[in-house]
């Protein structure tokens, strides 16, 4: 799967596209950066109520492949200017953590 594929999800909301030809391999579900940059595999899209610019960071660490803002989190301005900046896909979404897993699951993933 490819990040251009989520655009099948109508309540992903594209904040930035960045590189849509990324791969996706794995989804990860958390909100503590630590566990996060433990735990987590690289071209994943990790899914967060975190929307700060450490998130960008963590991100391009790990080699994610996208980073989904859930739960209609207020996205600061600094981290969208971040991801435009690195070409990185930034989405965001009013559905909750599950739902998100839900749509990646119907998608093959």
């Amino acid at each position: 799967m490819q990040v251009k594929d989520l655009k099948q999800v109508k309540e992903f909301v594209f904040v930035n596209e960045g590189n849509l030809e990324a791969n996706i391999d794995d989804v990860f579900v958390g909100d503590l950066l630590s566990w996060v940059m433990a735990s987590a595999n690289i071209n994943s899209a990790w899914i967060t109520v975190q929307a700060h610019i450490n998130t960008v960071a963590v991100s391009l660490l790990k080699e994610f492949s996208c980073l989904i803002i859930c739960d209609n989190a207020d996205i600061e301005q600094e981290t969208i200017d971040k991801c435009i900046e690195e070409n990185f896909c930034l989405i965001k979404t009013e559905l909750n953590a599950y739902q998100c897993c839900k749509e990646f699951y119907k998608l093959g993933l």
